[in-house]
């Protein structure tokens, strides 16, 4: 990493100019007039890096504070979580193939970073304390002063530049650009295009702290970019292979295709799809850890892979594996051979070590390439967090991984993809499409620190689902997760009665304020009140029972059958989960596909095939994970029939 340089501008008193109280907004004009920057050039760099929320002083996982960002990652990484190996999590394998012996990660994840080795770039909130004089704890954990230390950067950068402190935002795209700390002139522009474009399109909200803010679009704003050579980064410019679209900083750090003797290999397959198999979905994931440990593991033979690692503090992308190569990530061996993986810097039970928008805008700009690329529906039955995969067979379904968890914002992510979740039917549509507002909508969460012990108020994009139309009535029940039948649990990690945003359910009934969904085999509750509803109506297909059948088996992977498999391929059981799809249910259908499966056990790729059945199934929206069915199981019809 490149460090600043150093300041020009020299440190006030400490009590010099201190920043007056009021709301952000005003907080936002108060720091324009006292350092001479452009209101919406602030407006626009606080957007990208909290969406202008404070988060109660918390930081994110970038070690940065308040609206403006400001990296204080000493302080932050006193009280961060420790760094685990994502993959290690649990009991799940994440080849998630029983053809091979069980590919265990690493026994322990690299050390998180050392205090005293941090860059510049995550010692900003230092470089504003000298600027403002305000104390580094008010510069953490006031929105007001957080901003102004922001507006004391911008100003100092532009004058290192040799720029003007001018009105004019168009010339403030050198020192928006240094803003982030990026190493080199690729990651630097990426940053400053981002803040840009939402200078041109405008944006309002009501923050985490219920402040209204407001940025008016300027939609011919044209920035000086001939100004970015003044930062005089390396070119960092990426190489031939990195699959990435124009306008995110994107680099090659390639996870290892390594033989390991005995027969063993890792850390991927070789495949070359999508000629060999079709790439169906999207797999979000958070690493649970930080970047430098995620791109130290991906970079062992000896542990698994994903295809991308995106920073939180920029953005920034990192791509270890070809898409046309299968990653080891999803702990289901069907839907690896059939994904991509996305690890995004973060902690799923830290919810205030909160996920920037610099990074949910990079990512959304990568999946909408990879969709285009490979024909990939922007939907929530193709977007899969790592929660949604399912388990394999009966054994695995414990283990499996429960990231991105309840505190990623599906909504947000959707609009950012271009595809919001709208209604789509009315009353009688049959389907509903879970969203509830984000921000306003805060379950009670346990287990985020120590076991039983409450999660910090946080916005959520998940439901819970109840036996019965009341809140005290028992959460249902996941017999996957719980064999002898008892409910779920507030844990942040369980999964077993949780509907979450963009997902797709069929109705089975109302009363009052609440909704009925079909969801594991039994009918589940949740609130949804008119006044402020947590789904919207929606129309589709359905999957249920043909005629004659009391239930059909559900399985979390579809295989081919029996007779599909050439010699010397053993065939692969299609075992049912602990679950049944009872007679008069119904259930969203996500996709339609043949059975298939990846024979790829050796580490000379030649002697990979894939195998392809007749036999057909259908991807539904079984509980919170995704299951499949036999289409020669059930009769498919419209959802308001």
């Amino acid at each position: 990493m490149a460090l600043l340089l150093p300041l020009l501008a020299a440190a006030p008193t400490a009590t010099a100019d201190q920043p007056r109280g009021g709301g952000l907004q005003q907080a936002f004009t108060a720091a324009a007039e006292r350092y001479d920057v452009p209101r919406e050039v602030l407006l626009g760099v606080s957007y990208l890096q909290s969406r202008w929320d404070g988060h109660r002083g918390a930081p994110s996982v970038g070690g940065g504070y308040g609206p403006m960002h400001l990296t204080d990652a000493a302080t932050a990484l006193a009280s961060a979580p420790r760094s685990a190996t994502h993959h290690a999590h649990g009991a799940e394998d994440p080849r998630g193939d029983d053809a091979r012996a069980p590919k265990k990660a690493a026994p322990a994840p690299p050390a998180p970073p050392v205090a005293d080795d941090l860059p510049a770039r995550l010692r900003t909130l230092e470089r504003a304390r000298h600027l403002t004089g305000l104390p580094a704890r008010e510069l953490r954990e006031s929105p007001t002063a957080n901003v102004h230390g922001g507006a004391a950067l911008l100003a100092a950068a532009q004058k290192r530049l040799g720029l003007p402190l001018s009105r004019d935002p168009a010339r403030w795209y050198a020192a928006v650009a240094d803003y982030a700390g990026a190493a080199d002139t690729a990651t630097a522009r990426a940053f400053a295009d981002e803040v840009y474009a939402v200078l041109r399109t405008g944006a309002q909200r009501t923050t985490d702290a219920g402040e209204r803010v407001r940025l008016d679009r300027s939609p011919g704003l044209r920035p000086d970019v001939a100004t970015l050579r003044r930062l005089g980064l390396p070119a960092g410019e990426r190489g031939p292979d990195v699959e990435c679209p124009r306008g995110v900083s994107c680099e090659s750090v390639p996870a290892p295709y390594q033989e390991l003797g005995d027969g063993d290999y890792g850390n991927h397959d070789k495949a070359d799809r999508p000629a060999s198999q079709r790439i169906d979905y999207i797999i979000v994931h958070d690493t649970e850890g930080y970047w430098d440990t995620a791109l130290k593991l991906v970079q062992d033979p000896t542990y698994v892979s994903w295809h991308y690692t995106l920073r939180a503090s920029d953005g920034h992308i990192a791509q270890h594996v070809p898409t046309r190569d299968v990653g080891w990530h999803a702990g289901n061996w069907y839907v690896n051979a059939k994904s991509v993986g996305l690890e995004h810097e973060g902690f799923l039970t830290a919810p205030d070590a909160w996920y920037t928008e610099a990074m949910y805008r990079s990512s959304a700009r990568l999946v909408r390439y990879l969709a285009r690329r490979y024909d990939i529906p922007l939907d929530r039955q193709h977007i899969l967090g790592h929660d949604n995969v399912p388990g394999t067979v009966t054994s695995s379904i414990r283990g499996m991984h429960t990231d991105p968890g309840p505190y990623w914002d599906w909504a947000h992510y959707f609009r950012l993809l271009g595809a919001p979740l709208r209604q789509t039917a009315g009353p009688d549509g049959g389907l509903v499409t879970i969203r509830p507002d984000y921000d306003r909508h805060q379950p009670d969460y346990t287990d985020c620190g120590k076991p039983g012990q409450p999660c910090a108020p946080h916005g959520s994009g998940a439901v819970r689902l109840h036996t019965a139309p009341r809140a005290d009535a028992a959460l249902v029940s996941d017999v996957g997760l719980r064999p002898d039948g008892s409910p779920a649990t507030t844990g942040v990690n369980d999964t077993g009665a949780r509907a979450s945003t963009g997902q797709r359910y069929a109705v089975a009934g109302h009363e009052g304020d609440w909704t009925a969904i079909w969801y594991l085999g039994q009918r589940a509750w949740f609130h949804n009140p008119a006044r402020q509803p947590t789904a919207v109506h929606a129309t589709g297909w359905v999957v249920t029972p043909r005629p004659g059948r009391s239930e059909v088996p559900v399985y979390g992977r579809a295989y081919p059958e029996p007779a599909a498999y050439p010699q010397g391929v053993p065939v692969q059981a299609v075992s049912p989960l602990p679950y049944a799809l009872k007679a008069g249910q119904r259930y969203a259908v996500g996709l339609r596909t043949r059975g298939e499966y990846l024979w790829a056990t050796t580490f000379d790729p030649a002697g990979h095939k894939v195998v392809r059945g007749e036999e057909t199934y259908y991807q539904i929206q079984f509980g919170h994970r995704v299951a499949f069915v036999r289409a020669a199981d059930v009769t498919l019809r419209p959802s308001g029939r």
